[in-house]
């Protein structure tokens, strides 16, 4: 075989990773690394300056208790979207890539409905330092999941598009699903917190 007829073939073959971890899944982790870097700086602020006084109490309204249940919600019907395009149940994956989507947007619109009752109770976001810290973790949070719902849907746009069950395909849905887990459990973390605190 002559070095031009080599090189044809070479460019054709498909890429066979053989580490553990796909460049894409790889490159993910690193940025949720970062992103709980971000947060644990985030949340260890809000401890050091609740000790600097000056720090007004006041009990979250119930609307956040009932956002994180609307994102876990989200995260089953992610896992159910997963688990019908593995096994090819187009009808299936496409409602629940829509219902996750739904879910995902019902989720920022409640989070508003809670900004807007913080306000109402007295605690604006250029109020107390209190106030201020609960508006910029749960916005930071809030856009984390708008990246998210961009990722969603381009996904919905694929899901309601041909039939189209390869790996590629696969290993996008994967990687949504994963950041979407991510953001769920990262908001139970900081809803607990806040109520802890």
């Amino acid at each position: 075989m002559d070095t031009g007829m080599m090189e044809a073939t070479m460019q054709k073959a498909p890429i066979q990773y053989t580490g553990k971890w796909h460049p894409k899944k790889f490159a993910l982790m690193l940025a949720m690394g970062g992103i709980i870097m971000m947060f644990s700086a985030l949340t260890s602020a809000y401890i050091v300056r609740k000790g600097a006084g000056n720090w007004l109490e006041f009990k979250l309204p119930a609307i956040f208790l009932y956002n994180t249940l609307v994102l876990i919600m989200s995260s089953v019907t992610a896992h159910l979207a997963y688990g019908a395009f593995k096994k090819e149940d187009l009808l299936r994956y496409r409602w629940m890539t829509a219902l996750t989507f739904v879910l995902g947007l019902l989720f920022l619109a409640l989070q508003v409905v809670g900004w807007q009752q913080l306000k109402a109770i007295g605690v604006p976001l250029d109020g107390n330092p209190s106030g201020s810290f609960i508006y910029v973790i749960s916005g930071t949070h809030a856009a984390h999941i708008l990246g998210g719902l961009g990722a969603l849907f381009l996904g919905l746009r694929a899901a309601f598009g041909p039939a189209n069950f390869s790996a590629s395909r696969k290993l996008s849905i994967q990687l949504v699903n994963v950041y979407w887990h991510f953001v769920d459990v990262l908001w139970i973390y900081l809803i607990i917190f806040f109520i802890l605190q």
